[in-house]
């Protein structure tokens, strides 16, 4: 009898046990039920939130972002008023204008100063000279400031590399007569270099005055005064660089050079591509009181820009509707290659300077 009620009490145990894991197991499953029923609640108000927030109309928005909005508001006032009320200007590029008459009273000319810009040789020896000058600006002047802030990145002394930044950063105070007045001592004539030559027996070269040399030393002197001025976005582009990365690829092997192709200029490229967007939209712009400083000593045949066009005919010259309309041309020859640029960006998976609609 002992035997069967022993054996009656462990089957009777283990239906216990087995009744009691049951629901245990039930209870889970409930809970479980439970808390993704309260995850989707949760998700379908986190997104009606978002709708309504979605709805608001722009009084609500313009009060829930009105400190946003007042530090924002001197810098859209600054391009208001500096920038988008003088293209209204524009106007007298269609206009026989006369500066008594005014803009409502000038004249209407059509393309008539167009046509005249077009067909004279001095706008298409200018345009020449522009591109020129802004296609060796643009080939030799934009990766200095970038291997400049790499090697700076590389420097290990805290100290060195502020000194190394504050010295290359001053010419970018100096103003262009200084700077011009500072080569013409070097390389001009009666400059410390033709001087060097002549102690030695070689004929003296004078470069401020040579036409052939003029983009060349306009290049020269743009790197000398802007480069370390801009390595300051290439500096804060490595800082973004995730120091773990350079890590990883030290214990994968990569070496120094490695390391720079395949981990800091991919970190930069999104800066560059940006950068050089913005520069190809100026390349028309190559810098007007630089070179009007020096355009009479080299002549107008190799000195002229379209800038310097703009300045002699128009404000020297009275042509003031020819100088607009070359103008509107440079304004829309930069805005075209601005938006041109910044598609083949997003062809090639950049940002460039603001994303597509489809990204």
């Amino acid at each position: 009898m002992s035997e069967r009620s022993s054996s009656r009490g462990t089957v009777t145990a283990e239906r216990r046990a087995e009744t009691d894991g049951r629901r245990r197991r039930a209870r889970m499953r409930g809970n479980q039920r439970v808390t993704s029923r309260r995850n989707e609640r949760a998700s379908v108000r986190r997104s009606q939130r978002a709708s309504d927030r979605g709805k608001l109309s722009l009084r609500q928005r313009i009060k829930r972002d009105r400190v946003m909005l007042l530090l924002v508001l001197p810098g859209f006032l600054y391009f208001v008023v500096f920038h988008y009320v003088p293209l209204t200007g524009y106007v007298i590029a269609f206009k026989d204008y006369q500066p008594y008459l005014g803009y409502a009273d000038s004249p209407w000319a059509g393309i008539a100063n167009f046509q005249a810009a077009f067909a004279e040789p001095a706008f298409w020896s200018a345009l020449v000279n522009t591109l020129e000058i802004a296609g060796i600006q643009l080939v030799f002047f934009f990766p200095v400031p970038i291997g400049l802030a790499l090697l700076l990145n590389s420097v290990l002394s805290s100290k060195l590399r502020r000194f190394v930044q504050s010295v290359v950063y001053l010419p970018h105070f100096i103003g262009w007569v200084v700077i011009v007045s500072i080569f013409q001592q070097i390389l001009g004539g009666a400059g410390v270099l033709p001087n060097l030559m002549d102690d030695a027996g070689m004929p003296s070269y004078d470069m401020m005055t040579d036409p052939g040399a003029f983009p060349w030393l306009l290049a020269l002197q743009l790197i000398w005064k802007d480069a370390g001025w801009g390595t300051i976005i290439f500096l804060a582009a490595l800082l973004t660089i995730d120091k773990q990365q350079y890590e990883a690829a030290a214990i994968d092997g990569a070496g120094s050079w490695r390391r720079l192709w395949h981990v800091t200029l991919p970190g930069i490229v999104p800066v560059v591509i940006l950068l050089l967007i913005l520069n190809l939209g100026q390349i028309l712009t190559v810098g007007f009181e630089q070179i009007v400083l020096q355009r009479d000593a080299v002549g107008p045949d190799s000195g002229e820009v379209l800038d310097t066009y703009v300045y002699y005919h128009g404000i020297k010259g009275g042509d003031w509707g020819v100088s607009a309309a070359v103008g509107l041309v440079k304004a829309v020859i930069g805005t075209a290659l601005v938006l041109g640029a910044n598609k083949v960006a997003h062809f090639f998976g950049q940002d460039g300077i603001y994303r597509g609609a489809d990204r």
